[in-house]
């Protein structure tokens, strides 16, 4: 008899090393959790057990990672990419569908029904594992990222469906039910509409009282019954539990608590992930994949090259070029979980002949073990299959490349690219100095590259980081982050190679004002000092004081180092300045092709009510900065936009649905 903590053990124990040695190798995550499951697995040692326990815990795992792809995607931009999901998504499945039911039909003569079931099964692929590697790649947002989440997302929709069938067929001797079929749609149908309409009238509500208590415990319980309950009120009228957690997501994303709800749920949500790729490793069953391998190599290569086909041929009227439709497909081809769920069904059921079914569920899983990889090397195997040289580098690599370039000119480090190091970057590149930022926060990096910013993802305080960045030919070092601890050690990287440059220090106060100058910063500006000296001269002012007088004031301030400001009375329990007042912030958004704004100026944004500030349009990878109010928008332009978090969210609805 098994003992469940044990096997909890030993997973986590394989989990760790097998996923340490592939993230050794440069491979995928997912790719260790499937090796362990199949080593691990019933079908093979035996150590783990593949029951209904793992198998929720693994779900629950999925209804997290859908949940997070729903805060990113909101239900503007949904409604946005509504083509894309029904024509995509739509042709996909029933062409794909079509084909296998056709083939079944006249090769093995099977009943219509069930090699239209069989054809729905294939036709379905992994959300949970294209959205994490796509994720993972930062390409969820590109043209052939955003079309794989939509055909998901029609898969998702059309599996009740598929079920229903086979649960017609399963009780009626093979004959369809239009009464059944017509039932289970109209309550997934109204469980859709439940989960919108508590997500748009209670969830906000909800959480503005929640937040008011500001309690951190109190909000992590509305987070998890927030994405339980809607994917348990979807599951619960035949739908998948992943598609009510993916509607919560949306509504919850129109709200100012996405990236704190995010941020809450990201550490349970990886490691229940994790979970459902080692549970869907252990469904691959050794010894069938050893007798009939010939077999099932057949039918993996026959299915990935007939969807691939499928989604390039529906793909290409939403997107400009065959090497992107393609690129669609070869993401969305391998099998899904949903797939293996109706074909184990028919196994059940005994409505298919085994000697069909069990190379077909081989297959299935052995394509999903295959995911990651196709979907790591999409671009490099699109530009084989079309017999494409294409160019030198992929996107990201451009950027690299031109930071590199940018590198070796004159230009100013940036260490930090919150509020304080973005107001600097946008005063700096209209006088025409170039800079290089550096920053530890990935979605800052992702939004400030989608902007068009030349920031990078590195720890600023390691010297071999510095020297990548140019700091040889740096003309200034300037200093952001309000850590005292972090820019000492900062300046300290920067002194061991370079002695002369001027390095900038900004700190909240005087507190390590000393220490950071002995450590080779050539100047140090507490903030709550230069808010004082900019209120003192504008007193001044007002009190008639001569200009000549009130500059020469402030400059004898400075030049003692803020000596005079340093001797005040402290508070009991005082703290620096957090800065918690300011609201403004900067926001990107990604125009779908048929987002409202397409063909429509900026202008007409404001005269909708938008009341944000669009400071840069990024197109074709060319940033302009402070557009004219008659630019015209165009699909796949970046828009980026200021305001307050409510301003922006309105602005960002009215640029997706109008």
């Amino acid at each position: 008899m098994h003992d469940p903590l044990l096997e909890v053990l030993i997973l986590l124990a394989a989990s760790v090393c097998v996923v340490a040695a592939v993230r050794k190798l440069a491979l995928p995550a997912v790719l260790g959790y499937l090796v362990v499951g199949i080593i691990l697995g019933p079908h093979a040692l035996g150590v783990a057990a593949d029951n209904e326990t793992t198998r929720l815990l693994a779900n629950v795992g999925v209804v997290f990672l859908v949940f997070t792809l729903g805060l990113e995607f909101s239900l503007p931009r949904l409604i946005a990419m509504r083509w894309e999901v029904r024509g995509g998504g739509g042709g996909q499945v029933l062409a794909t569908t079509a084909a296998v039911a056709l083939l079944l039909v006249s090769l093995r003569h099977l009943d219509a029904a069930v090699a239209i079931v069989i054809g729905g099964a294939l036709a379905m692929s992994s959300t949970p594992i294209t959205i994490t590697q796509l994720t993972e790649q930062s390409e969820n947002n590109r043209t052939h990222g955003r079309l794989a989440v939509a055909i998901c997302l029609f898969q998702d929709l059309s599996f009740p469906l598929l079920l229903a069938l086979l649960s017609a067929l399963s009780g009626a001797g093979a004959r369809i039910t239009p009464a059944r079929l017509i039932e289970a749609g109209g309550a997934a149908t109204l469980a859709l509409l439940l989960v919108l309409g508590a997500g748009r009238w209670l969830l906000r509500p909800l959480f503005l009282a929640i937040a008011a208590v500001r309690s951190t415990e109190l909000f992590s319980l509305a987070v998890l019954l927030a994405v339980l309950a809607s994917a348990w009120a979807t599951h619960a009228a035949g739908l998948s539990l992943a598609l009510g957690a993916f509607l919560a997501g949306m509504m919850l994303a129109e709200t100012e608590f996405r990236h704190q709800i995010e941020a809450t749920i990201h550490s349970y949500r990886e490691v229940l992930l994790g979970l459902f790729f080692i549970t869907v490793g252990m469904l691959l069953e050794l010894r069938t994949l050893l007798a009939s391998l010939p077999l099932v190599l057949l039918l993996i290569a026959g299915l990935l090259t007939l969807k691939a086909l499928i989604v390039m041929l529906v793909a290409k009227p939403a997107t400009a070029s065959w090497f992107k439709a393609l690129r669609t497909g070869v993401v969305v081809a391998p099998g899904g979980e949903f797939g293996f769920a109706l074909l184990t069904l028919l196994l059940d059921e005994r409505l298919a002949a085994p000697a069909l079914i069990e190379p077909l569920l081989a297959a299935t899983v052995l394509s999903m073990a295959l995911a990651p990889f196709l979907i790591r090397h999409n671009r490099r195997i699109t530009r084989r299959l079309l017999q494409e040289a294409g160019p030198p580098d992929s996107a990201a690599m451009r950027e690299a490349q031109a930071t590199r370039a940018l590198a070796e000119r004159e230009h100013v480090v940036i260490c930090g690219f919150g509020r304080v190091g973005q107001n600097i970057a946008r005063t700096l590149e209209p006088m025409g100095f170039e800079y290089i930022a550096l920053d530890l926060d990935p979605h800052r990096i992702r939004m400030g590259r989608q902007a068009g910013d030349p920031v990078i993802y590195g720890d600023a305080g390691q010297a071999k980081v510095l020297a990548n960045v140019g700091l040889e030919h740096a003309s200034c070092v300037v200093i952001t982050f309000a850590n005292p601890d972090v820019s000492q050690r900062i300046v300290r990287a920067v002194r061991s190679l370079r002695a002369e440059v001027p390095v900038l220090v900004r700190t909240a106060d005087d507190a390590r004002l000393e220490e950071l100058q002995q450590a080779g910063a050539t100047e140090v500006v507490p903030e709550t000092f230069e808010a004082s000296l900019m209120l003192l001269s504008h007193l001044l002012l007002l009190l008639e004081v001569p200009v000549s007088r009130v500059v020469r004031t402030i400059d004898g301030i400075r030049g003692s180092r803020y000596g005079m400001l340093r001797r005040y009375l402290r508070d009991s329990g005082e703290s620096a300045d957090d800065g918690r007042g300011f609201r403004e912030q900067l926001h990107s958004v990604i125009l779908p092709p048929h987002a409202w704004a397409v063909g429509r100026s900026i202008a007409e944004l404001g005269r909708r009510g938008a009341e944000v500030t669009v400071s840069a349009v990024r197109r074709d990878g060319i940033v302009g900065r402070e557009p004219d109010a008659a630019t015209v928008l165009k699909a796949g332009d970046v828009v980026v936009m200021s305001g307050t978090p409510e301003a922006v969210e309105h602005a960002e609805a009215l640029l997706l649905m109008g």
